[in-house]
């Protein structure tokens, strides 16, 4: 079935939701590790404490992706069910984070957060190449980049600018804290509900309804899916795994050791040894964060036109290199304006990084298994996100001296690794990867 042609304003209209999603991953990035600081956490606590991302990542996408493909309803469609109750969970848990009383109160509602969050995310993958033919494929993918910059930009920014806007303390966190997480819950179910409300599902052939009235159900036919999917998966993914082990591993590092990078090298202080200076540094660290998601957003379109000139895995590989060199740069830095400078490689590498992959990997994809092999993508990013959880405490206190600093440059070696990787990946098929259309107006 020929799907139509959407001009580039309905692509965007259709990815508004991505930047409700993005708003909330953003407070996740930048503002739970310092929270989790506030309320007494030790440094080697927090990787085991960011468990819930990787694991609800894991367990929920790839069966929100099964249950997906094998949904239909004339009225709510196939993924649109599945954005809506993501959203309202998201609300949710981001109104009640900031009442946290302790430690273990932040990280349970960190569980229902992410939970909430990977059900809506999975199917959004899905639903643009639902949608899309191959030509607008590659605009589709590089708007939700684009949604990511934009949602988690402003997340950040709200750490900056918020801080100097309201002041005191309720219960065991800042006001500003409550601020930023409400500003979040309504960022997340408004844009959700505008992309349903302004984008019509592509009903499915009649052949499609019939295999979806037939296919198995039952509690565990999503799972018995899942691994049907992974013994037929495509080789091109494998080697994208590679990739992808090197590259989740390293931003794991990143987000959770930014803001104590910076109070070392730019301030000179810890959580316990000057929390007030640590509370300066952790707002300067969402402006920072806040400056690479900007870059993030400005230069997401025109890696299209770089994908169509050079191919996805080359634009994805200096674009990787752009970024490790970043990481390398950032712990040596003592002036905090030139941070900036040494961040913008990886937001450049962060707009690849959320659209330019799906590129590679999309033509090997059969139609039928979208939404399932979106979410073993998932996976494929979330199990080295795991690795780093369970194994990264360990290694920060026996071979990088407990210093954040060493975890920043720890992290720009990998994502050299994740670029030699890179060098291995072959796509079979290349229609929907190398030969992009510029977006219509």
């Amino acid at each position: 079935m020929k799907k139509p042609k959407l001009s580039f304003w309905q692509i965007i209209n259709m990815n508004v939701g991505f930047f409700g999603i993005q708003y909330s991953f953003g407070l996740q990035q930048s503002a739970v590790n310092p929270i989790y600081d506030m309320l007494g956490a030790s440094p080697e606590e927090i990787p085991i404490l960011n468990l819930a991302g990787p694991m609800t990542g894991l367990l929920i996408q790839p069966v929100i992706g099964a249950l997906s493909d094998k949904t239909w309803h004339p009225k709510w469609g196939r993924r649109k069910p599945f954005f809506l109750i993501g959203a309202i969970m998201c609300s949710l848990a981001l109104f009640i984070y900031p009442f946290s009383s302790s430690l273990w109160m932040a990280a349970g509602l960190l569980w229902i957060l992410d939970a909430g969050n990977n059900t809506a995310m999975e199917p959004y993958r899905a639903f643009i190449a639902d949608t899309l033919d191959e030509e607008q494929q590659p605009t589709g993918f590089q708007a939700q980049s684009f949604f990511t910059g934009f949602g988690q930009t402003l997340a950040n920014l709200s750490l900056f600018i918020f801080p100097l806007m309201i002041v005191g303390k309720t219960g065991s966190l800042p006001n500003w804290v409550y601020a930023s997480f409400f500003l979040g819950a309504v960022c997340s179910i408004a844009s959700i509900w505008w992309s349903v409300k302004t984008t019509p599902e592509v009903t499915p052939s009649p052949e499609e309804i019939e295999k979806i009235k037939n296919s198995k159900k039952g509690l565990f036919a999503p799972f018995v899916e899942i691994f049907s999917a992974i013994g037929d998966m495509p080789r091109v993914m494998w080697q994208l795994a590679l990739v992808y082990l090197f590259q989740w591993y390293a931003l794991f590092c990143y987000w959770q050791n930014s803001s104590k990078s910076i109070a070392l090298s730019v301030y000179n202080a810890t959580p316990k040894s000057d929390p007030a200076l640590y509370e300066e540094a952790v707002g300067w660290t969402g402006l920072v964060n806040g400056w690479y998601n900007i870059v993030t957003f400005l230069s997401a379109f025109g890696l299209v036109w770089f994908a169509k000139k050079l191919g996805p895995k080359y634009v994805h590989l200096i674009c990787l290199i752009l970024a490790a060199a970043g990481f390398l740069a950032f712990p040596h830095i003592e002036n905090k304006y030139l941070l900036f400078v040494a961040i913008t490689g990886f937001g450049i590498g962060w707009a690849s990084m959320m659209g330019i992959p799906y590129l590679m990997v999309v033509g090997d994809i059969p139609k039928e298994r979208y939404g399932v092999y979106m979410g073993i993508i998932n996976m494929m990013i979330v199990i080295p996100m795991i690795l780093q959880t369970l194994t990264f405490g360990y290694v920060l206190e026996n071979f990088l001296g407990n210093d954040p600093r060493n975890a920043i440059s720890f992290a720009g070696v990998l994502l050299i690794l994740a670029s030699v990787a890179l060098l291995f990946l072959k796509p079979s098929k290349q229609t929907a990867t190398s030969t992009p259309a510029p977006a219509s107006h």
